[in-house]
């Protein structure tokens, strides 16, 4: 059941507009208190015989003294609203003014604090677009500079093979430029996704090779990025049955495949393994993914914390040469991509080290 007019205007305000502590009250109590005291006063000059010019100047000083402290009443939480609406006219969205009132004023504090949470949401929201579009634009520009330094330094050929590697790698940044630049599309999960029934192992494949190519990139490259730069971590995949399809957004899976897989690498030990399972799921065209490395693992405590934004984890230092400690966004990132197909992402449980399970759900199941 929905709140009536008078609950959504606040506290301070009841039905008609006046509460008993609104504004206008007081107002209307003072003019009847300087009414009353004038009254009285001069009742008390007509039966003592006072004179009546001090009686009214008993009645203004005593009128004047209560109007003061009516104004000052008003008047402060002004001045306290002042204070703070310069204070997010220059950037600083953390002051808050007091509710400890129960008139217009009361409701006026409420509407500037929740106009400062939201614009502290906003600028929230602005850098973690910064950061997002940081963390996923270095994995395709690492590969792309790869390829075409190995091209430079006569490493390899600019033959088509390579070349349709650095397409590939151009085309994943477009694409992911264009999905990037509105991170409220995102959160709100609006973007809208491309499915399609694809090949499993080929796919994998593809995801796999392409992250041992960014970690082969030198070392300056992938600097700060949150990208891994080990070449000592074994990449293994294991598909059954072979043939299996799926039936998902691919460009959304590379998000999550490629996350995980350069989260868990990161915190292998040195010459560790990290396995990439695929399995098909209980529906039509469903997937189960399996991403399990061979570090220390992540305390149970921290299971649903893995994947908020910028949580890098209680892992005093990456394992291994050549890992850092990322961003803390890759892990989100890939939660974000899962939601977006309906399907479950979380730890699971493993012998030894982390292990992560993804499950898309596949086709939609037709009414019987």
């Amino acid at each position: 059941m929905s709140d009536g007019p008078a609950a959504r205007r606040g506290p301070g305000v009841a039905w008609g507009g006046i509460s008993p502590f609104s504004i206008k009250t007081k107002l209307g109590a003072l003019v009847v208190i300087s009414v009353f005291i004038t009254t009285g006063l001069t009742l008390i000059a007509v039966r003592t015989e006072t004179e009546l010019r001090f009686i009214t100047v008993f009645s203004m000083i005593a009128t004047l003294l209560i109007t003061q402290f009516v104004a000052q009443s008003l008047t402060a939480p002004l001045d306290e609203m002042n204070a703070v609406a310069r204070s997010i006219s220059h950037g600083d969205y953390t002051r808050r003014v007091r509710e400890n009132r129960r008139d217009e004023l009361g409701d006026l504090s409420q509407t500037i604090n929740r106009m400062a949470d939201d614009l502290e949401a906003q600028e929230r929201q602005r850098k973690e677009l910064v950061a997002n579009v940081s963390h996923e634009l270095r994995t395709p520009i690492a590969g792309l500079r790869a390829v075409l330094e190995n091209i430079v330094d006569g490493v390899t050929e600019a033959d088509p093979e390579t070349m349709r590697t650095a397409l590939k790698q151009t085309e994943r940044l477009g694409r992911l430029v264009e999905t990037l630049l509105d991170l409220s599309r995102l959160d709100n999960g609006v973007v809208p996704l491309r499915k399609r029934r694809f090949e499993v192992w080929p796919y994998l494949s593809g995801v796999l090779k392409e992250a041992n190519m960014v970690a082969s990139a030198r070392a300056g490259i992938a600097s700060g990025s949150g990208s891994h730069t080990r070449t000592d971590v074994h990449l293994h995949l294991d598909v059954s049955p072979p043939e299996l399809t799926a039936h998902a957004d691919p460009e959304r899976i590379h998000q999550v495949v490629a996350n995980l897989i350069d989260n868990a690498v990161k915190h292998s030990p040195p010459h560790g393994r990290v396995t990439v399972k695929a399995r098909r799921g209980p529906a039509p065209e469903s997937l189960e993914l399996e991403v399990l490395d061979e570090g220390p693992g992540i305390p149970r405590s921290e299971w649903r914390r893995v994947f908020e934004r910028f949580n890098r984890g209680n892992v005093g230092r990456p394992h291994g040469p050549g890992s850092d400690g990322g961003t803390g966004l890759g892990l989100a990132i890939a939660r974000w991509a899962v939601d977006l197909h309906g399907g479950r992402i979380g730890v699971a449980e493993s012998e030894r080290g982390c292990r992560i399970l993804v499950t898309l759900p596949g086709l939609p199941s037709l009414p019987s």
